[in-house]
């Protein structure tokens, strides 16, 4: 497997050099996994990060190694998805205390609203 250099943030030219997968199939990828969406400059030049990089790769190697369809990938990647989700800690709070803790925030809220409007009280 390719070493992925380390950079915050790939063009496609750069990820096609590290990955062998060639820039139109990148694009056709893009449209076909939803794990996969480069963030887009307002050049419109595509953006990736170095968790696309290692799901193009991830993606190249069910394909091409594995012998996958391009549906059975998607499907792969669904599956793993949700066992991620699973695997998520609980916040360590309860419904109650984060209804008590959004209430004092909004009065605090308001309160600042209200001062704003009407001036500082004197």
């Amino acid at each position: 497997m390719a070493t992925i250099p380390d950079k915050l943030f790939f063009k496609i030219g750069e990820v096609a050099e590290v990955t062998g997968v060639e820039p139109h199939v990148l694009r056709y990828w893009e449209t076909e996994f939803p794990q996969l969406r480069p963030i887009k400059n307002r050049a419109g030049q595509r953006t990736y990060q170095r968790k696309d990089v290692e799901t193009v790769m991830e993606i190249k190697r069910l394909l091409y190694a594995e012998k996958f369809t391009i549906a059975g990938a998607r499907k792969h990647f669904g599956r793993s998805s949700s066992t991620t989700e699973q695997k998520q800690l609980p916040l360590g709070f309860t419904d109650q205390e984060l209804g008590r803790t959004l209430a004092q925030c909004k009065k605090e809220l308001e309160s600042i609203l209200q001062t704003l409007d009407t001036g500082p009280e004197k």
